[in-house]
């Protein structure tokens, strides 16, 4: 008997869940006529009569129910082998795919891989930067084995522990009105325009956040995500900014910034670092987990 091919036994299986070979073609991104015909030559590989054509659809033989049932076991055990070879880089060595919010690359963790690259030289780290409402389902997906984002609470269906915190402060230009109101809470900002770009990333969702505190939405005239593109805009007069306070100070002296602080609640942020499942995360990724782990622990130790 010859090799039954993995593209059959996907097209079988669409078949008989979908009770239909055009479902199943279209499922399979294929025609009809190229799907039936290599069903009927699957049929054939094996020596016996798999699906009962009807005018509704096809339905499984005897024969072909128990090639179902293998089947979805043989593709799931593809699936699982495919997703464990995302570990590895091209050079078959260990591979980690850590995603971060820009936050979270900028303030902690360059200190973390540098040290972690170098007490484990073989492995590698695929960096990854996104907006933290997009990491939880990023690490649920399987598309990263470690995250880091902040959020009020812990993301459902992920295994998450709380990371770090830090707050979010205001940036304005020397000589700025706000500079003798200190201390501010957003609400004393509110007759200013915003550079805009804010924690939980869309104004939407910062007004859910913050809308208690605030009067009225701030003025946004210009939104943009770089920071250091933000800090910059501030200088040139265009608004005010929220950013990160660890970050803005990066930029404050250069760009001859001021940096005030936030009283209102909302502005320390809450960082958590997650993963999909850890009793199923390979050796190498588990290492760099429990890294990030112990920086945190000595980082609240220190407070």
């Amino acid at each position: 008997m010859n090799k039954i091919d993995l593209a059959s036994l996907k097209l079988f299986v669409a078949a008989i869940e979908e009770n239909s070979i055009t479902k199943a073609a279209e499922k399979e991104n294929l025609v009809t006529s190229a799907a039936s015909k290599r069903l009927s030559m699957l049929e054939a590989r094996v020596g016996t009569t798999l699906l009962r054509r009807h005018g509704r659809g096809v339905v499984a033989t005897p024969a072909g129910d128990m090639l179902y049932q293998r089947a979805k076991a043989i593709l799931r055990s593809v699936h699982v082998a495919e997703r464990a070879l995302t570990s590895y880089a091209l050079d078959g060595q260990s591979k980690i795919r850590l995603v971060a919010n820009p936050t979270t690359l900028i303030q902690w963790l360059p200190p973390v891989i540098s040290r972690f690259s170098r007490q484990f030289p073989s492995i590698s780290i695929d960096l990854m930067e996104a907006l933290s409402k997009d990491i939880p389902a990023m690490v649920a997906n399987g598309e990263a084995d470690i995250g880091i984002y902040h959020a009020p609470n812990p993301h459902p269906g992920i295994v998450s522990v709380p990371y770090r915190k830090d707050r979010v402060a205001l940036v304005v230009p020397h000589g700025h009105p706000l500079e003798e109101r200190a201390p501010l809470r957003l609400e004393d900002t509110l007759e200013f325009d915003y550079v805009g770009y804010f924690p939980l990333h869309s104004i939407e969702e910062f007004i859910a956040l913050a809308g208690g505190t605030m009067s009225r939405p701030p003025t946004v005239k210009t939104q943009v995500s770089n920071v250091e593109a933000r800090c910059l805009m501030v200088r040139e007069g265009l608004g005010i900014a929220l950013v990160p306070e660890a970050v803005a100070r990066t930029y404050a002296g250069p760009l001859k910034l001021r940096l005030l602080a936030l009283s209102d609640d909302w502005a320390e942020r809450q960082f958590y670092l997650c993963v999909r499942d850890l009793n199923t995360l390979h050796g190498a990724a588990l290492d760099l987990f429990e890294s990030l782990k112990k920086t945190s622990d000595e980082h609240e130790q220190n407070l």
